[in-house]
């Protein structure tokens, strides 16, 4: 974590910082998680994007957009991991997630961003080494991994954060 000497802050040197992505168009939960160069993982941040449903789809995709540009930039990733659609069978809502997805991929492609897709199982497995692990199983692998006081929430951040930590420990380089 940070130290503090003197007046001035020293934030730990992270060699890799990843956006994670839960996508939707009323609800898009995020995590940003820095690996250091020791390998250690920490939770920068974390949260939702939320859109009003009473909205237009297009203001509401803009929205997402302008939202989500905003944390690319306070944070500057170098590399995105999101969720694979998963196809129901509610189409209408696998098409809203699918235009949300590609309102976020649009943005990552802007910036030459790196993105990586995972499925539902893929997370679950990297996270809890278990594909078809229980919400709560994931949120306690979470808080673990990244030593939280508690898990974090709402459960769309929370699943953003999964999405990040899959990705670090899909593409972990070799630490000695």
């Amino acid at each position: 974590m940070s130290q503090i000497l003197g007046d001035e802050i020293h934030l730990p040197h992270y060699e890799r910082i990843v956006v994670g992505i839960d996508p939707g168009t009323a609800s898009t939960g995020y995590g940003v998680v820095g690996q250091t160069t020791d390998g250690d993982f920490s939770l920068l941040a974390c949260g939702v994007i939320r859109t009003a449903a009473h909205d237009p789809m297009p203001a509401r995709l803009h929205e997402l957009y302008s939202d989500f540009v905003a944390i690319l930039d306070e944070f500057s990733p170098d590399q995105m991991a999101i969720e694979k659609l998963f196809f129901g069978r509610n189409v209408t809502t696998a098409i809203t997630v699918g235009q949300a997805r590609g309102v976020v991929l649009l943005a990552a492609a802007q910036r030459a961003l790196p993105v990586a897709e995972y499925t539902p199982a893929e997370i679950k497995q990297a996270i809890t080494g278990y594909g078809n692990a229980e919400k709560r199983q994931m949120q306690e692998m979470v808080q673990r991994l990244l030593q939280l006081p508690s898990h974090p929430t709402p459960d769309d951040a929370a699943d953003g954060v999964a999405v990040a930590l899959c990705h670090l420990q899909h593409s972990r380089p070799y630490y000695e």
